[in-house]
């Protein structure tokens, strides 16, 4: 019997475990998050709550015997998962995976072929984005295990969710990434329904009271790399609170990495302008500080501006820092604005061209507007169910899909301007 009822996130940015003791009762049972070791430099190991979702492929000379040695194998060789691969590949990015579960999605390309990183050099090895994803899995499983050698993770009860937006191919992919993992025995759930059963748990028999017969559920999950919508009907049968799944959006490549690329261009731009260029690594630094900046804004709104730190190189690594700030308005026009526009029903993404020399590769959104994405996910579905044989809601009249609960779901509703700013547009 296993002992630990576990959750495995395989994010598309970070991946996490969280976990807790059957053996306790339901009463006294704590969720916990795994610390998962991982390496952040050479010869430096420490634990953290995700594990970032980039793989990095070093040529054989590129790092000392050991260098990148982990707890449960010093001798560890070949290639780098976590924070390290994120740092330093940002620094040689013709060798670093990236957006590996986008890849596992994408029906245009071979998913078990070797082709990432995309267009890298023919001397760079290359992996598949179904090898990418188990080598993932596979780290998160010898962290466990390494943890709990006595509960070996395959033996565990594993819940791995999926954007509700994956196909069946998709799916099954997923599954042969666990197996080569080592993990051949698990069930998958869909992202926005274990975003439900995670709410319903938080508010115990209370939830009830939330939600009741009639009510549509909207789930809002923007991560640090995708947008997913997901509409849930509340029914009732034989007395029994029902809960359908009545609609799924498109899987958007659009989160909250766009969001601090933006704010570290425009940031990039008035240093520029002052004289002051940056190389890559500087670049990335500067992302890093815009993320940091946008967070302690939004956290608290009394503050009007934040300050960026941009380490200096080399012999001027103390001299040549570069200082700037990040102003609330800024983040307001270019984020809050930017990518959360009050927008009405009939509005569309905004779609460019493309051309016929246009190379396969993912397809980002080509308009960052989520609330944009949002109406015209609420507006097809609503045609969808009008023309369905059985609907579980009754759409008639509605030139939308009209919810009645939001849950939002994702790292960017950390901050509630967002979450407002939604439930905004949605009223209006």
């Amino acid at each position: 019997m296993p002992r630990y009822s576990i959750g495995i996130d395989l994010g598309t940015t970070n991946c996490a475990v969280s976990y807790f003791d059957l053996n306790e009762g339901e009463g006294r049972r704590e969720q916990t998050m795994l610390a998962v070791p991982q390496l952040t430099a050479v010869g430096t190991v420490e634990a953290r709550p995700l594990l970032p979702s980039f793989l990095y492929l070093p040529n054989e000379q590129e790092f000392p015997a050991g260098g990148l040695g982990l707890p449960w194998d010093s001798q560890r060789s070949g290639t780098v998962v976590g924070e390290f691969a994120r740092a330093h590949g940002s620094k040689v990015p013709m060798r670093l995976v990236t957006s590996a579960k986008s890849w596992l999605c994408h029906a245009g390309v071979d998913r078990a072929s070797a082709i990432l990183p995309w267009q890298a050099p023919a001397d760079v090895r290359r992996v598949s984005p179904l090898e990418a994803s188990a080598q993932y899995l596979t780290h998160l499983r010898e962290a466990w295990d390494h943890q709990f050698p006595d509960a070996p993770l395959a033996t565990q009860d594993v819940v791995l969710t999926v954007p509700a937006s994956f196909d069946a191919a998709a799916r099954d992919l997923t599954r042969r990434a666990a197996e080569l993992a080592g993990l051949p025995q698990l069930t998958l759930l869909e992202e926005p329904q274990a975003a439900f059963y995670a709410w319903c748990e938080a508010m115990g028999a209370g939830f009830r009271k939330q939600v009741r017969p009639g009510d549509v559920v909207l789930v809002v999950d923007v991560g640090g790399g995708t947008c997913d919508f997901s509409l849930i009907a509340v029914t009732e049968r034989a007395g029994e609170v029902e809960l359908t799944r009545v609609a799924v959006g498109d899987h958007i490549l659009l989160g909250g990495d766009n969001m601090d690329l933006t704010l570290a261009h425009a940031v990039h731009a008035r240093l520029a302008a002052a004289g002051k260029k940056l190389d890559a690594w500087q670049f990335n630094a500067l992302t890093f500080a815009c993320r940091q900046a946008k967070e302690r804004l939004y956290e608290n709104p009394k503050l009007t501006r934040a300050p960026l730190v941009v380490p200096g190189r080399g012999s001027a690594l103390v001299g040549g820092t570069l200082k700037a700030e990040l102003e609330r308005s800024e983040l307001e026009q270019l984020l809050t604005d930017g990518f959360f526009p009050r927008t009405a029903a009939a509005d569309r993404p905004q779609t460019a061209r493309r051309t016929g020399l246009a190379q396969i590769a993912l397809p980002y959104a080509q308009d960052p507007a989520v609330t944009r994405h949002l109406a015209a996910f609420l507006t097809r579905q609503a045609r969808a169910l009008a023309e369905a044989h059985e609907a579980p809601l009754d759409v008639r009249g509605q030139s939308f899909v009209h919810p009645t609960v939001v849950l939002f779901n994702g790292g960017v509703f950390r901050a509630s301007p967002l979450k407002q700013r939604v439930l905004e547009v949605l009223n209006d």
